[in-house]
C-alpha cells in the first residue's frame, strides 16, 4: 500500500511539472519554463527553428511560423498526412530525429538553429541536446490538457514572433470549445455517457486523461489510473477491468489509414471476450481521432465537436463535421478543404456520420 501512496505522489508531483509552463521577459530575452521545470533563454529573435515535437511544430505553422522551420522530427516527416497537406514545405526538410527518439547532432548542428523544440518524455534529451549544441532547447507538451495546450500556443506565439496570431487561434479554439460546454452543462452528469478508449494499437492500452471526452459530456472511466510510465499519461489494464467497468461506449484509436489500425471497431464487436459489454452489445463502438505523436490543435477541436454529437445526437444533430473541420482547417491552416482531404487518407468520412 505504501509503494502505492507513494507512486501516487510521485506522479501528482510530476503532473504538477508538466502542468506549469509560464512566460517571463528579461530585457530583450524570453525567460520561459518549460514542462521539464528547465527554465530557457531564447535569443530576442528567432529565425531558424528545429522542432522534434510535433505538436509544438504544428502550432508553429498554425501561426504562420513555418518558414523558420530548418529540420522536423522522423513522424511529421515520414507519416503525417495532415501536415504535408497543410504545410507542403515538410517534404523538403530534413528528419532530424528517428522512431528511436534518437537525434542526429551532427545534422542538428549543420542546421545551426536558434531554438530546438522537443517532448518531455526522455527527461535527458533536453539538456543532452542543449549541452552538446549549446543552443536553448525547450521541453513542452500539453499532455492532453486544452489550458496547456493554450499556454503553449501562446507561449511559441511569443517565443517566434506572432503574439497576435496566438491570440486569435487562442479566442477561436475558447469559442468552439465554450459553444460545446454550455450546451453540456445543462445536462445531469448522471447521463453521461461511460466511456473507454482503446488507443495506441492494444485494445487495453488507455488514456487516464483525455479532455474531448469530458468537455464533450463523457467520463472517461480509466480516469482514477495512473500512467505506466511517468511522463506520460497511457496505461494498460487487464480485460477483466474493461469487463467490469461495462462501458456505454468504447472509442477507438482511428487517426490511422485503415490497414494500420491493429484495433479495429469491427474487431471489437466480433470479440467473444467482450459480448458482455454494454457497448459492443448495443453496438456503441465508434473509431475516435486521438493523440498522433502528440495532438493537431485543430483536429482535438473538431474531435470534441464529433464526441459530443456521438454522445447526444439528438442535442447536436445540426452539427455537420465535416463543413466544421473545414472550417476550422482554413482557420488553422489557411487550406480549402483540408478535412476533406484527411478523410480520404483516413477513410472517416462512414464513421463521422454516427
Amino acid at each position: 500500500m505504501g509503494k502505492i501512496f507513494l507512486n501516487c505522489f510521485l506522479f501528482l508531483d510530476l503532473l504538477s511539472i508538466l502542468f506549469s509552463v509560464d512566460l517571463s521577459q528579461n530585457s530583450d530575452r524570453l525567460v520561459i519554463t518549460d514542462s521539464l521545470n528547465r527554465k530557457v533563454t531564447l535569443p530576442s529573435r528567432v529565425e531558424r527553428i528545429l522542432s522534434l515535437q510535433p505538436e509544438i511544430t504544428r502550432i508553429i505553422v498554425a501561426l504562420g511560423g513555418g518558414e523558420k522551420l530548418v529540420g522536423l522530427d522522423y513522424f511529421l516527416h515520414l507519416y503525417d498526412p495532415l501536415f504535408k497537406i497543410a504545410f507542403p514545405k515538410a517534404r523538403t526538410l530534413p528528419a532530424v530525429s528517428a522512431r528511436t527518439a534518437a537525434v542526429n547532432i551532427e545534422m542538428a548542428m549543420r542546421l545551426n538553429p536558434d531554438v530546438i523544440f522537443t517532448h518531455p518524455e526522455d527527461f535527458e534529451i533536453p539538456d543532452t541536446l542543449q549541452s552538446k549544441m549549446r543552443k536553448p532547447v525547450l521541453a513542452l507538451s500539453s499532455m492532453g490538457s486544452f489550458d496547456k495546450l493554450i499556454e503553449e500556443m501562446s507561449l511559441v506565439g511569443e517565443a517566434i514572433g506572432r503574439p497576435e496570431r496566438a491570440r486569435e487561434l487562442i479566442r477561436y479554439f475558447n469559442e468552439k470549445g465554450d459553444r460545446i460546454r454550455s450546451a453540456v452543462a445543462a445536462l445531469s452528469k448522471e447521463n453521461h455517457p461511460r466511456v473507454y478508449l482503446s488507443f495506441w494499437g492494444l485494445l487495453n492500452k488507455t488514456p487516464i486523461f483525455y479532455e474531448p471526452v469530458n468537455t464533450a459530456g463523457g467520463m472517461n472511466l480509466a480516469e482514477e489510473l495512473l500512467p505506466s510510465a511517468l511522463g506520460t499519461i497511457g496505461t494498460v489494464v487487464k480485460l477483466e477491468q474493461i469487463l467490469r467497468w461495462n462501458p456505454d461506449i468504447i472509442l477507438v484509436h482511428g487517426n490511422f489509414p485503415p490497414k494500420e489500425r491493429v484495433v479495429s471497431v469491427e474487431g471489437i464487436l466480433k470479440d467473444a471476450r467482450l459480448s458482455s459489454v454494454k457497448a459492443v452489445r448495443e453496438k456503441r463502438v465508434f473509431y475516435t481521432f486521438g493523440f498522433w505523436n502528440w495532438w493537431d490543435p485543430p483536429q482535438v477541436l473538431l474531435e470534441t465537436l464529433y464526441l459530443a454529437r456521438l454522445f447526444y445526437p439528438s442535442k447536436f444533430q445540426d452539427l455537420d463535421i465535416e463543413k466544421e473541420g473545414n472550417e476550422i482547417f482554413k482557420k488553422f491552416y489557411g487550406i480549402d478543404n483540408g478535412f476533406t482531404e484527411l478523410s480520404k487518407v483516413l477513410k472517416c468520412d462512414e464513421w463521422l456520420k454516427n
